[in-house]
């Protein structure tokens, strides 16, 4: 019988995110608070290993946002001050935000206006930032649910057996990746939220579903615009 499998997913701490940009591959640092969470996750990430009692793998694998990777490397530096092993953060694309393509880093209102001068495309529709089936008509783009399959895929061919996998990404692809793996269904999407650097615990089981075992999700309030 295979061993089950845990992973950790966190999404990024706080950082300096520029106003009115869909914020997926913005390259900003974090913020001190985004420290400070990240710090915190740490703490709280320990805890959770010695809650389930839990073998955590040595690797910790990243999207190449640097809000991401300086998540995983203050992470990283907790784990080690307390005894675990860690010898690599591993940066992949697979595990960053909704791409926008050509698009990226135009505030939402130039993304718009591109469209409506371009002959080509229609205009989006109202509300397209947050439509999970929406993918913008641009060179490299991709919507929110096939960023959390690209995710979702990553995550099942990564995560070892018997061991905790951490990963940190952003909060947007990773609960549309929930949803590809059958822990979220479409309405509860768009209803969470992530809370920054901390971690949430799921399990492949031998049945071969996933099920989550810790770590609440933030819950979003009415038309609140999501962030990754």
């Amino acid at each position: 019988m295979a061993e089950p499998r845990y992973v950790a997913f966190l999404r990024h701490g706080d950082y300096h995110q520029r106003k009115g940009v869909p914020s997926a591959r913005q390259p900003w640092a974090l913020t001190e608070e985004g420290i400070a969470q990240a710090q915190a996750g740490a703490a709280l990430l320990q805890e959770m290993i010695s809650k389930f009692d839990l073998v955590l793998s040595p690797k910790i694998h990243s999207s190449r946002q640097l809000r991401a990777w300086q998540t995983a490397s203050i992470l990283a530096e907790g784990l080690k001050a307390s005894g675990f092993r860690i010898e690599e953060i591993a940066e992949t694309s697979a595990l960053g935000e909704r791409s926008l393509g050509s698009a990226a880093n135009l505030t939402v209102a130039e993304v718009e206006t591109a469209l409506r001068n371009d002959p080509r495309y229609d205009a989006p529709p109202k509300g397209w930032k947050s439509e999970s089936n929406y993918c913008l008509p641009l060179e490299g783009a991709e919507s929110l649910i096939q960023s959390g399959a690209r995710v979702a895929a990553y995550i099942t061919q990564t995560a070892e057996p018997g061991q905790l996998t951490v990963f940190v990404g952003h909060g947007a692809s990773y609960r549309h990746a929930c949803y590809h793996l059958g822990i979220l269904n479409r309405e509860e999407i768009a209803s969470y939220s992530m809370f920054h650097a901390r971690p949430s615990l799921i399990c492949h089981q031998n049945d071969g579903t996933w099920r989550h075992l810790a770590g609440a999700w933030k819950v979003r309030p009415p038309k609140d615009e999501p962030k990754d």
